[in-house]
């Protein structure tokens, strides 16, 4: 039952989390593309047209896409939002290079591309004012991954009755001129031979012609990786093409073909080209002000503290808090007659907790790392003895709601105080302990921005981390800042004994959980000794609850047992370490292999087609993961039919092999899902997957489609 509710909780989340991970990756993709609009005039004229440019400067080894990406990717697209009666006509595209990715062939621009787009100008545009021409750009900018990011843009230009060339342009509009194809001076035919096309550029002189590209207008018409043969002879050009999968090709194909003649790069534009109409500002608005420009990366930082923050509050609504925010509920009714000042210093307290157990783990994860060691987030819950532990200070917790033992404040009080003395100190410790078990349920959220945190300033990444706390803190913080909501409660009653006994159960589920999550780590002989650890703390309760009023060697001997107990519980979990279960890959799915990175090397030395499941068992997303997406029959179909290799490295326990390849990818835990087709670098997907992320990945998405 308690798994069915983290799969529907974090279904209905999924949304909002990809929306929030995609603040950082559009921060991401920012650095690695620079946008920017220009006017070719200084200024507009009425009833005449104006050439901007859509300027795209890459980093090094990225590139963005054609009109016509190829066999992935998408092309630059921008929205415009322009003035009344304003209009911009079709994009005018530079000649791409053909780009391989893998076993595809992509159509792309590396280093820099401006497109150039007319505008029309009204007549009606008044002379002396001042026009705000702006708009989105989006793209996907692909090196060994692909990051999807958009730039705000936005160009102040006057009218005026006659304009001059804008100073500084000149030379990168002619560069953009010179990099369109030309209109072609000869007749051009195609011819079958077999089941492959030729396409004849009949231009005598062409002797010098030393390679040839065709880039189709028409995404399909080709097949894009397939070798393109030329032959150079009198009567001209002769390029061999394989088609595509679109059924029969046209008579004359439509597109742009490039070549080498003599040094020189010539380009010629062939067939009709597709003209979509004009943009008008009655079809796009115009923006009431002006959108903010990109920010530089010293905001990066915040970017990612912001998707922290988010993180955090959504962790409140996750079965992981819920167990430790229920026993909050009881210390909130208790202190709704309090003074307004007592209950703020608890919700500082509280709060004062959470940052301080952020704080903490992130630190000691820092320092970890700078001395080499292999770890991630959420590595805590890789040792078997912190899981056991937790399981049993959780147990504990539930038996005291449930009645069966009245242990004090001592435990209850990690919900409400240790005592009613030092209760401040109570909402400390439930701060902690909201964070230990918070940290298996961040990975969805958490995995961009404690990525990012990983690679900067020990500095940088503390305010990332505490920005997690706080966002965790937050809701209860609020409550008690605002003690007159307190007074919505019910008051203090015979009901709380209830609701106490009923908030004991999703405690049990979160020890149930634990439980299984130390099967995964251990062997038999291990979890045998974790589930006797779980009866040896029942008895130490029950033990020191019959000690009491017992006399004083009654109470003497209960105490001693309760020692005992709990002692030999402590001595049980100190044996988990040493059984560690070796063999849980022999018990992988059918048509799973456990990773390693040796086999994935070999595959991809053949040639093959792999998809790696980086999970653990304790990562929550993982196990939804693989429930609702990869064990579907459709994407079982397709792997199949695609002959893709599934490996799955499991992260439960630490391995070095599987902390390597995700510190390669920039992350620093699970889940990672990586598509390696042939010897090619690996396709990184989302954190939260679809059927459709999946099979467009390993090129199968017809097959689901059949199911």
């Amino acid at each position: 039952m308690l798994r069915l509710l983290l799969v529907l909780l974090l279904t209905l989340a999924a949304p909002g989390l990809a929306g929030a991970q995609g603040v950082m990756t559009a921060a991401k993709a920012k650095d690695l593309v620079r946008a920017s609009l220009v006017a070719e005039s200084e200024a507009l004229v009425p009833g005449r047209t104006v050439t901007l440019g859509l300027h795209m400067a890459m980093k090094p080894g990225w590139h963005v896409y054609w009109r016509n990406p190829g066999d992935s990717g998408l092309p630059p697209e921008m929205v415009w939002r322009l003035p009344a009666e304003f209009s911009v006509g079709p994009v005018q595209w530079p000649v791409p290079e053909r780009i391989p990715v893998q076993t595809l062939m992509n159509f792309g621009y590396e280093g820099a591309v401006t497109l150039l787009v007319p505008l029309t100008v009204p007549e009606s545009a008044r002379v002396g004012e001042t026009v705000r021409l702006s708009g989105t750009l989006s793209y996907l900018v692909c090196e060994e991954i692909c990051i999807p990011g958009s730039a705000e843009l936005s160009l102040d230009v006057p009218v005026a009755a006659s304009a001059a060339p804008a100073s500084g342009q000149a030379a990168l509009f002619a560069r953009a001129r010179a990099a369109l194809p030309e209109a072609v001076p000869g007749p051009v035919r195609t011819t079958r031979e077999g089941d492959r096309l030729v396409l004849h550029l009949d231009r005598p002189g062409l002797a010098g012609v030393t390679e040839a590209a065709f880039f189709p207008y028409s995404e399909g018409a080709l097949d894009n990786a397939a070798l393109q043969d030329l032959t150079v002879d009198a009567a001209g050009l002769h390029l061999t093409l394989t088609p595509g999968d679109t059924g029969q090709p046209p008579e004359t194909l439509a597109g742009v073909l490039a070549f080498t003649d003599d040094g020189a790069r010539r380009a010629y534009a062939l067939g009709p080209e597709p003209t979509p109409a004009p943009t008008t500002a009655a079809a796009v608005p115009t923006a009431p002000e002006v959108l903010p420009a990109p920010e530089d990366e010293s905001l990066t930082l915040w970017s990612a503290a912001g998707l922290a923050l988010i993180g955090g509050l959504l962790l409140n609504l996750m079965p992981c808090v819920f167990p430790v925010l229920s026993i909050k509920v009881l210390s909130l009714v208790r202190q709704a007659g309090e003074s307004a000042t007592r209950v703020r210093l608890h919700g500082l307290a509280y709060t004062a907790g959470v940052l301080a157990s952020f704080l903490g783990l992130a630190g000691l994860l820092i320092a970890l790392k700078a001395g080499g060691a292999g770890i991630g987030w959420g590595f805590q819950l890789q040792s078997p003895v912190v899981v056991a532990l937790l399981a049993y200070g959780l147990f504990a917790m539930g038996l005291s709601l449930s009645g069966a033992v009245h242990l004090g404040g001592g435990i209850v009080g990690l919900g409400d105080g240790l005592t009613r003395r030092a209760g401040y100190q109570g909402s400390f410790f439930t701060g902690v302990l909201a964070t230990l078990v918070a940290t298996p349920c961040t990975a969805p959220f958490m995995g961009a921005a404690v990525g990012f945190a990983l690679t900067q300033s020990p500095l940088a990444a503390l305010i990332v981390f505490a920005s997690l706390g706080l966002g965790l803190a937050l809701p209860f913080l609020a409550l008690t800042l605002f003690p007159q909501a307190l007074r919505l409660l019910p008051r203090p009653g015979a009901w709380m004994d209830v609701l106490k006994g009923a908030l004991a159960f999703p405690v049990y589920g979160t020890v149930a959980w634990l439980v299984w999550v130390l099967a995964q780590q251990v062997g038999p002989n291990g979890l045998l000794a974790g589930l006797t650890g779980l009866v040896l703390v029942a008895l130490a309760a029950w033990a020191w609850e019959r000690a009491r009023g017992a006399g004083r060697l009654g109470t003497g001997f209960g105490r001693m047992a309760a020692v005992a107990a709990l002692a030999a519980a402590l001595g049980l979990v100190a044996v988990l370490d040493g059984d560690r279960a070796s063999a849980r890959n022999a018990a992988l799915a059918q048509g799973e292999e456990a990773f390693t990175q040796a086999r994935l090397d070999a595959l991809r030395a053949e040639g093959r087609t792999v998809f790696v499941d980086m999970t653990a068992a304790w990562c929550i997303t993982c196990q939804v993961n693989e429930r609702t997406v990869l064990a579907r029959d459709g994407v079982q179909a397709a792997f199949r039919a695609g002959q893709v290799v599934y490996l799955k490295g499991d992260w439960t326990n630490q391995n070095p092999e599987i902390t390597r390849l995700l510190e390669r990818h920039g992350r620093s835990g699970v889940p990672l899902y990586l598509v390696y087709r042939g010897q090619g670098e690996a396709q990184v997907l989302p954190q939260i997957l679809t059927e459709g992320t999946v099979l467009a990945a390993i090129g199968q998405r017809n097959v689901a489609a059949a199911q």
